[in-house]
């Protein structure tokens, strides 16, 4: 069934009160790539009435009435996507279409929505429950940090917002156990991947640097980025206190990472895998087309590219699905009266880290001084893409499937590194789930630059393109890659931009297209060198370009015809 979100839809179920209410930035698609179906689905399996309130219109009451008011919390979130990201390109230009919005026009989400919408239910119903935030938005600025589209050092959102609560992460574990306190009036405050503000620090919890103090320093703000982002692994973290004011935020240690049964629970409840009707009235949804039959193998990635937030948000441990839940699942499309037989993608945040992971890692943690794959990968990690090549076996085997696509990224030195099953994997892709092109993420090309990013150097990205083409040649298609490339992240330069084009004409035999101006976003490192201008490890400064026509400028090197 889909979440309801209108008082016909409770009627029908002869719900007369709501326990709690979900408020969404994106529209309600009832998908397990839609987080606030995931979280209203696994609430009501443990026997909550639930309902859904998808883009509310800010300019009157009606929508943000229409359910009433929940017995236990209000749920916020921005979306699937940081409202600003959302809504402003990185030279902060509007965009005009939002692919979450019905019709594709952006006209329904607010710039900071978790703000907005907080203090639309606080309009409208005084003294009420608690407001809770989640999401990516709440997750990404859940402590002081750098807001690129203000320019400014900002306090934790849960502060600007004047929310009760924010949960970080993945919610899953954590919104169960708050909503169980909340019913059964107990105490919140030691919940995992929580977040509150209280009246003074709490004790055996890391003080990180105050908001006036990373307001007034930045190296103050580089201290209190490593502490943040090292205490964000379950096994090795600690609860972190911070002063805003005369008030402290105070985030609990990270919720525990769900384990294959729980991971398999969620992706069992069953989806309508469709836009809610009452939102579909008003218009196509463009990114339904994407994630409707699109599959996720797991949670997590272990990339650390620093211009990415995906390790702060969903963690650094690789958490896979069972291959029968994931097999189940595809197995169930054949029944939707949509599905065609084609699958979108399988995959997650990287695709080819489903499976196996570091053996040290799961024994004693996240290592805090070694990544597992920089320029080069950890010797104590060793790739094995055996189970992924099996699972995807079984899924082309499957007689209603004809066609699935692996969309999502993929580590190209994870292949290279793999020496027993890496081509084997290699040549499964060429042969059965890529569409003519295989995209890739080299990012740059320049070693200074891919250091800073956190990217292997090229010579490994010339050893997977040589491999990928001998085994095209070899089954006899025309298939070539694409490659994501991102030009004004801090260290770039004119002269860098001109060595990657040359680069990428010699070496790649390709002038390139899809190149994107780095966005600085909440909560990553190359956000922070954008904010600081300088490299957070060495303290040595680096150039950092902030003129919005020369960011565009080297875009327009690369991507500029002979």
């Amino acid at each position: 069934m889909f979440i309801p979100t209108t008082k016909k839809e409770l009627k029908k179920l002869g719900w007369e009160k709501l326990d709690i209410i979900l408020i969404s930035g994106d529209t309600y698609i009832d998908t397990p790539y839609n987080g606030i179906a995931i979280i209203g689905k696994l609430l009501i399996d443990a026997g909550y009435k639930v309902g859904v309130i998808a883009q509310p219109n800010l300019q009157n009451d009606d929508d943000i009435t229409r359910l009433g008011e929940p017995s236990v919390f209000w749920g916020v979130s921005a979306g699937l996507v940081d409202s600003m990201v959302a809504n402003y390109t990185a030279t902060k230009k509007f965009r005009k279409s939002d692919d979450f919005t019905p019709g594709a026009i952006n006209n329904r989400r607010p710039d900071r929505a978790s703000i907005k919408y907080v203090n639309h239910i606080r309009k409208n119903f005084k003294n009420t429950t608690p407001i809770v935030l989640g999401g990516i938005e709440a997750s990404l600025r859940r402590v002081v940090h750098y807001d690129y589209w203000s320019n400014k050092i900002r306090k934790s959102l849960i502060f600007d917002a004047k929310a009760d609560v924010l949960i970080y992460g993945m919610a899953e574990k954590t919104v169960i156990e708050l909503a169980n306190a909340y019913r059964d009036k107990k105490e919140i405050e030691d919940i995992q991947g929580l977040c509150y503000i209280s009246n003074e620090p709490k004790k055996g919890y890391i003080v990180l640097p105050s908001f006036q103090e990373c307001k007034d320093d930045k190296k103050e703000f580089i201290n209190m980025f490593h502490q943040f982002y090292n205490n964000n692994e379950p096994m090795i973290s600690k609860g972190l206190c911070q002063l805003h004011d005369t008030r402290w935020l105070i985030q609990n240690p990270p919720q525990d990472y769900m384990s294959e049964d729980e991971i398999d629970k969620v992706y069992d409840l069953r989806y309508e895998r469709d836009v809610h009707p009452y939102y579909k009235a008003k218009g196509e949804v463009k990114a339904l087309q994407t994630i409707q039959f699109s599959v996720t193998t797991h949670h997590g990635c272990y990339g650390e590219c620093n211009f990415c937030a995906i390790s702060v948000h969903q963690g650094r441990t690789i958490r896979s699905r069972s291959k029968k839940s994931i097999v189940d699942e595809i197995d169930e499309f054949k029944n939707h009266q949509d599905f065609k037989g084609i699958i979108n993608d399988v995959g997650g945040a990287t695709a080819n880290m489903y499976g196996y992971e570091c053996d040290k890692k799961l024994k004693s943690g996240v290592c805090t001084d070694i990544a597992c794959t920089s320029s080069e990968v950890c010797p104590a990690l060793k790739p094995n893409h055996q189970p992924q090549i099996e699972m995807l076996q079984e899924i082309r085997e499957l007689p209603h499937i004809k066609k699935a696509f692996v969309n999502s990224g993929i580590r190209y030195d994870l292949i290279n590194e793999d020496k027993k099953y890496g081509q084997k994997y290699l040549k499964t892709l060429v042969d059965h789930h890529i569409s003519g092109q295989m995209k890739i993420a080299p990012e740059h090309t320049e070693e200074k630059i891919l250091k800073l990013m956190g990217k292997p150097d090229k010579k490994t990205l010339l050893n997977f393109k040589a491999n990928f083409d001998a085994l095209n040649k070899k089954s006899g298609k025309k298939q070539f890659l694409t490659y994501y490339l991102i030009a004004a992240h801090p260290g770039s330069q004119m002269e860098d931009m001109s060595s990657l084009k040359e680069f990428a004409n010699k070496e790649l035999r390709l002038n390139p297209e899809q190149v994107q101006v780095f966005i600085p976003t909440p909560s990553t490192y190359s956000t922070l060198m954008y904010y600081t201008q300088m490299d957070p490890w060495s303290r040595k400064s680096i150039f950092v370009e902030k003129d919005p026509l020369k960011k565009q400028k080297q875009k327009d090197i690369v991507t500029q015809k002979h």
